[in-house]
Parts: C-alpha cells; sequence; structure tokens
C-alpha cells in the first residue's frame, strides 16, 4: 500500500486575532523521531505559550502509530485538528508542531479549532509530497552462470542489490517494493530462488 508522505521540512505562519501560528512540517519514521523534533522546537520557540502538534506513523488509511497533544489548549482544540487535516489529506510518516504565541485575544474553543486546522492546512499547501511505496528486503540464491540476470530482474524492478556473498553458490541481497515480489519470484523462476524474508 503507497501513501503520499513529506518530501521536507517546511513552515507556514499565520496571525489570526494577533495570536501567531508557526506551523512545522517534518518527515518522520518514528515516534522519536517525532517528539525529538518537538522538543527542539520547544527549545527554539522556549517562550511561545503552545507546541501542539500531531503525527502519523505508516500508512494514514490503516495506521500503525498516530498521536496529538494540546499542550495545554482546551481539550481537542489543537492536537485533533491537526491529526485530522494529515488524515484526510492522506500523508504519512510526517509529524506537523503548531507553535502559538497568544496575542492578547481569545479565540474561544471554535476559534482555536479552526486556527490549529488552518496552520495544519497551510503547512500543507507548501509541502511537496512524494509517493511512499513500502520496501521489503530479501535474499536472492543463484548460479555464479545466472547471476548476472538476477541483478538486471532486481533492476528492472527498480530494486537495488545491498549486498553479495559468495560461497558455492551466490546469495544476492537486495531491495525492493513489496508489490513486485511476486514477480521477482515469477521472473527468477528459471535463474534464482528468492528466500522467504525471515
Amino acid at each position: 500500500m503507497s501513501y503520499q508522505t513529506l518530501k521536507r521540512a517546511v513552515t507556514a505562519r499565520l496571525e489570526i486575532k494577533k495570536s501567531e501560528f508557526i506551523a512545522n512540517a517534518y518527515p518522520v519514521t518514528s515516534r522519536e523521531e517525532a517528539m525529538f523534533h518537538v522538543e527542539q522546537l520547544r527549545q527554539q520557540y522556549a517562550d511561545a505559550r503552545h507546541h501542539c502538534w500531531a503525527y502519523i506513523i505508516g500508512d494514514p488509511d490503516n495506521t500503525t502509530s498516530a498521536g496529538f497533544d494540546d499542550d495545554g489548549e482546551p481539550n481537542g482544540t489543537a492536537g485533533k485538528p491537526i491529526l485530522n487535516v494529515l488524515q484526510h489529506k492522506s500523508i504519512g510518516n510526517v509529524i506537523i508542531i503548531v507553535v502559538r504565541y497568544f496575542g492578547g485575544i481569545k479565540l474561544g474553543a471554535g476559534g482555536l479549532t479552526r486556527a490549529y486546522a488552518g496552520s495544519a492546512q497551510a503547512a500543507v499547501d507548501m509541502m511537496t509530497l512524494l509517493e511512499h511505496v513500502p520496501m521489503i528486503q530479501v535474499q536472492i540464491l543463484a548460479e555464479f552462470a545466472t547471476e548476472a540476470q538476477c541483478r538486471y530482474v532486481v533492476d528492472s524492478l527498480n530494486g537495488r542489490i545491498d549486498d553479495v556473498a559468495y560461497s558455492k553458490q551466490v546469495l544476492l541481497t537486495a531491495t525492493l517494493a513489496e508489490a513486485d515480489i511476486d514477480s521477482l519470484k515469477e521472473r527468477l523462476a528459471m535463474d534464482g530462488r528468492v528466500l522467504d524474508p525471515s
């Protein structure tokens, strides 16, 4: 299953009723990496009142990990609206952290929800998105005479050879799109044997 992910970090700024909202989006592949960015922004904007965030790790339609935090804003008015934007746009492996400098005018629950969703949307509008294709590493056992053909098949499927070990036979370690495994097995039926990933 493929989905959209962020190519590089982006920052968007909005001013709403004298409050400044700074939305920062980063590509991430783990909760630890996401929390690292939260901590970095807490230090960078130490004088800001709120650092609200939401992240999705993996496929946004079948997420393995998602989280959000209102960081002192009224419950459900900050982190959840940010997460909703990411889910609606089907963007995975991403965190959006919205830093808020309070401008003295209260926005109310509805106003806050719109402000945080709008800030997240402003960051999404600036994103360059890439298709994320789940990859898998496999091992291919081949004879010396068929090594070149195995390399050719992996290359033709836009895969890459990561490692080669020579003994009585050749053991190739390759990475390619999960969706192409059956095609690889089919095309290598005569030239090599794809070992099931352990």
